[in-house]
């Protein structure tokens, strides 16, 4: 198969809740999550590592709240008058003052705010004391790093998402040599299917094992 049929018929990302993958790692996140709009004045702050399905959940989220989808390099207040919010990524800078008035818009009638970082609220730096003082009493999920369940579930969904249906003895030996998050799994299905294509030969843990081992330059046919 060609690169550009391979490309015709791939699926774009999804951020359904039907594709998000449930395991021990995210469960209490998920709940947190689901008590929307039961949160206290409004706010819930979600974090963990980088690639661990913060963004999907959040995703969930805005749809099912109607959020509004808010940079966090441009924050306007003004934009989430009367409805939720959400802004991604908090940690990494924002507008102290935009995100003071936020959080103190959330308990309003028809608001609410869900914020995503890397880290705990706790440890996010302002200059600004009232800010300090919000960030401290934030209700907080904490997603941690993927499991081999949350995984093995992820590597479906990229194969999915690119028409791919690899072997099932694929799926227990990537487990056990990749690196322990989605990132690593998006970025192993993506070289599969790239390396696959140019050999033009199937996807299979052999092909696997060659890639994982970098050594895609004597790619062996037969080899199990």
């Amino acid at each position: 198969m060609t690169r550009q049929l391979r490309l015709k018929f791939r699926r774009e990302v999804s951020f359904a809740r039907s594709d998000f993958v449930v395991g021990p790692c995210n469960a209490q996140a998920l709940t947190a999550v689901d008590a929307w709009p039961g949160w206290h004045a409004g706010c819930l702050a979600l974090f963990g590592p980088e690639g661990a399905g913060k963004t999907h959940l959040a995703r969930i989220w805005a749809e099912r709240a109607q959020a509004v989808i808010l940079d966090r390099a441009d924050l306007r207040p003004d934009a989430a008058v009367g409805r939720p919010a959400l802004v991604e990524d908090v940690d990494q800078g924002c507008d102290p003052e935009a995100l003071f008035h936020l959080i103190n818009m959330a308990g309003h009638e028809g608001g609410g705010l869900l914020l995503t970082a890397r880290s705990a609220p706790v440890t996010w730096a302002t200059a600004l004391p009232d800010l300090r003082s919000r960030l401290n009493a934030l209700p907080v999920a904490q997603i941690e790093a993927p499991d081999d369940e949350v995984l093995e579930g992820v590597l479906r969904k990229f194969f999915k998402e690119r028409g791919i249906r690899p072997p099932q003895d694929l799926f227990p030996y990537v487990l056990r040599r990749m690196e322990r998050s989605v990132p690593a799994a998006r970025e192993i299905v993506k070289r599969l299917d790239e390396v696959a294509d140019q050999e033009q030969r199937p996807i299979s843990r052999a092909l696997a094992r060659q890639i994982m081992d970098g050594d895609t330059d004597n790619l062996d046919l037969f080899e199990g």
